[in-house]
């Protein structure tokens, strides 16, 4: 996929990742799990960095105790109410952009319903931008596994081979990968460098395809 393909878009549906994609909010991420790791994982130093791209319920089944669940949740919750929601560069005016294109486009994030209310409060003007919200809710399984994109095809009546998938996590990326989906990566979260092997296409934000 060439840069221009992005540019002057030919393809029909954008599905676009939420957290690192459209708004900036990894390292805030960061932040919080860096904490919980402090808490609960004081053994493992980078707990934070090796839980990212990872969805609550991978992070819940293989680090976390059950019994700790429970106060972990609300606390996240809590933090998702309060968090900053900026922008990626470019992406509110990427997505205006394929509108006028009459592209078709999907949120097609692991957030729950409880994180998006909190974005739409803080940018309701997204809601209009997007046809369709598909979130952790409407999933069977959670990213690596190519269910949600191939939803996120589905629900356009479209193949996947004629949606782009806009992802930032190696999670994300392979998710897409793997329904066969062609793959923007964004260099806000991982290196260029990582994502080009895994990817069509690695831009570092949208403002290099307006």
């Amino acid at each position: 996929m060439e840069l221009e393909a992005l540019k002057n878009p030919t393809f029909k549906a954008g599905l676009f990742d939420l957290d690192g994609v459209i708004v900036d909010t990894e390292p805030q991420y960061t932040i919080f799990w860096g904490t919980i790791g402090r808490e609960y994982h004081p053994e493992i130093p980078d707990f934070a960095h090796i839980i990212k791209g990872q969805t609550l319920t991978q992070i819940s089944d293989r680090w976390l105790n059950p019994e700790d669940l429970p106060s972990i949740v609300r606390r996240l919750n809590e933090f998702e109410h309060d968090m900053e929601y900026n922008y990626i560069p470019g992406a509110f005016e990427y997505l205006e952009k394929l509108a006028a294109a009459d592209i078709r486009t999907a949120v097609v994030t692991s957030s729950n319903q409880i994180k998006m209310e909190s974005v739409w409060r803080n940018h309701p003007e997204l809601l209009k931008l997007f046809d369709r919200v598909l979130t952790s809710e409407d999933f069977k399984a959670s990213k690596p596994d190519p269910d949600c994109y191939q939803l996120g095809a589905r629900i356009f009546g479209l193949e996947p081979s004629s949606c782009v998938v806009f992802e930032d996590s190696f999670a994300g990326v392979a998710s897409g990968r793997s329904a066969d989906c062609a793959v923007a990566g964004l260099a806000t979260t991982n290196a260029a460098a990582d994502l080009a092997p895994l990817c069509d296409i690695v831009i570092p934000d949208f403002t290099v395809v307006l």
